[in-house]
């Protein structure tokens, strides 16, 4: 669908220097169907009525622009209908220039910013000043209450409007934003000076914490600084260097290597995707679903992460990259899939290229980031919530450009279901990249020996059980990282046997001609195999 502010702003020039830059592809999809981003929501609605301040550009009769800050109480521009906005100018607030201005030319563009949340909405239409005797128009664009009389007031009727990629905005706050910022911490000084049972300040008890329950033995000391509930079952803590020094640089896709001290006193590490933006230094923040079926990972990371706790983290590594061209791109998330393809979906928008995301969720209170997203990406997401919305893999692929890029997170049925799907329309296996948050065992899964040749054992592997686990549970000292078939840390060769390979990461010479495997998803086809170990 063609998007009214491309179609204003996109000028014969604007897009010669689009396709300068390689960014063209991306924004080609806004100049097709119907007209759309014109007419504004209730989102944009309701963020608008939150502003007290907007910038707004006038045009002079000597064709220069004018810019100016226009101010009042919260609110004091109004949405009168969908494609309609007023406000009023207080007494003693002149404005002579553009009101001037207005008379020759009655275009206008405008900025609301929205600092603490990184948040910019641009917008353009045609002015025209409200008439003296138009009470009517007059009173709704008044401010009752505050301390000025209206002056004069505007109506401006929407043309376009965008959304602007948050990269570069800085975040600032006033004083009810530090209010609000302030509220938890102080909560959080109080809670720490009835634990330590004194008058210590707020940064001596951090440190104390930090001391008390530093784990881990990695080259990264990070301190968490923040944790957020984003669903009932889902939480998000953000990282911040020891130091306060920049963090190092990472990919959209990387992953922490986090240490967890589990129930029974034994630190584990686990891997969970940094889904803050990659170009941030300040922070990695990873989202942690509370699987209370699972090997006690989560729960003890739900359970025992608090603020002010140093975690000495491995470096971050990226086994899930991201295309650096501009061909476009069909993402697949999952539940709590979604932290990668977050952090990925960013990238792309930023970087001007074609994307679209489809994101499943048992229902829309246990989708992280939900919120978030529909706003970031208004063109670009669709959601599908439980039953009721049925994301029809197949299609999606069927219908994507022939040079896309696939990518995928989630639970085992969604990646399988797009790997299957691009097998059945002969989709090159490429093209389609996937990560896994554990080991998927087939149902049809068959118990198998395994004799090692260099240690002369022989380990038994139950149908239920990786190769990998039962090479530990056996003793057998083995190398491992990411446990899911991304990493290639554990890769074993095979002396003999055939191998059924389930990994992400070795290619098909790796297996045919150099006969290795990653034990910690790929089985034995054969009733036993021989490992070089």
């Amino acid at each position: 669908m063609p998007h009214k502010y491309a179609q204003i702003a996109f000028t014969d020039s604007v897009r010669k220097v689009q396709v300068e830059q390689n960014s063209r592809s991306g924004y080609a999809k806004m100049d097709q169907g119907e007209d759309y981003n014109h007419l504004l929501s209730q989102y944009e609605a309701d963020f608008i009525s939150k502003r007290d301040s907007f910038y707004m550009a006038s045009v002079s009769q000597t064709n220069w622009p004018y810019l100016q800050h226009r101010g009042g109480p919260k609110g004091f521009m109004r949405v009168i209908d969908e494609s309609t906005l007023g406000f009023a100018d207080f007494s003693g607030n002149k404005q002579y220039v553009s009101t001037g201005n207005f008379r020759t030319n009655d275009r206008v563009a405008l900025f609301f910013m929205d600092y603490p949340n990184k948040r910019r909405l641009k917008l353009m239409g045609i002015i025209k000043l409200v008439p003296n005797n138009d009470w009517e128009t007059l009173a709704k664009l008044e401010v009752e209450g505050y301390r000025a009389n209206v002056e004069r007031a505007f109506l401006i009727h929407v043309e376009a409007f965008d959304w602007n990629c948050p990269q570069h905005i800085t975040p600032r706050f006033a004083e009810e934003d530090l209010d609000q910022l302030v509220a938890p911490l102080v909560a959080e000084n109080e809670k720490l000076k009835q634990q330590v049972k004194g008058v210590q300040s707020f940064t001596q008890a951090s440190t104390d914490l930090k001391e008390t329950n530093a784990i881990g033995d990695g080259e990264l000391s990070l301190v968490i600084s923040g944790i957020r509930q984003l669903t009932p079952r889902v939480r998000a803590y953000e990282f911040r260097d020891l130091n306060g020094n920049d963090l190092p640089v990472i990919e959209a896709g990387s992953h922490l290597q986090i240490p967890v001290r589990l129930r029974n006193g034994k630190t584990v590490l686990r891997h969970y995707s940094i889904c803050s933006n990659s170009k941030r230094r300040d922070i990695y923040e990873i989202a942690v679903l509370k699987d209370d079926n699972g090997q006690g990972g989560s729960r003890a990371v739900h359970e025992t992460l608090q603020l002010g706790m140093q975690l000495n983290c491995r470096s971050a590594e990226n086994y899930f990259p991201l295309h650096k061209d501009d061909r476009p791109a069909v993402m697949f998330a999952g539940g709590i899939g979604i932290t990668p393809i977050k952090a990925m979906a960013q990238v792309l928008k930023c970087r001007g290229n074609n994307f679209t995301l489809h994101y499943a969720g048992r229902s829309f209170q246990e989708m992280a980031f939900r919120d978030h997203l529909v706003r970031e990406f208004p063109q670009e997401i669709k959601l599908y919530e439980g039953q009721k919305d049925t994301l029809n893999v197949k299609k999606v692929m069927q219908s994507a450009n022939k040079d896309c890029v696939f990518y995928v997170c989630g639970p085992a049925s969604l990646i399988d279901a797009v790997i299957e799907a691009g097998e059945q329309l002969s989709i090159e296996a490429w093209r389609i990249h996937y990560e896994r948050f554990t080991a998927s065992l087939a149902e049809d899964a068959q118990s198998f020996s395994v004799q090692l040749a260099q240690s002369a054992k022989e380990v038994h592997v139950d149908k239920d059980t990786s190769l990998l686990d039962a090479l530990l549970n056996d003793g057998i000292e083995q190398a491992y990282s990411c446990k899911t078939g991304n990493c290639k840390t554990c890769v074993v060769k095979v002396l003999e046997g055939e191998v059924e390979h389930h990994d992400n990461c070795l290619t098909e010479a790796e297996k045919t001609e150099q006969n290795l495997m990653c034990p910690c998803v790929s089985r034995a086809k054969s009733s036993n195999l021989i490992l070089d170990i």
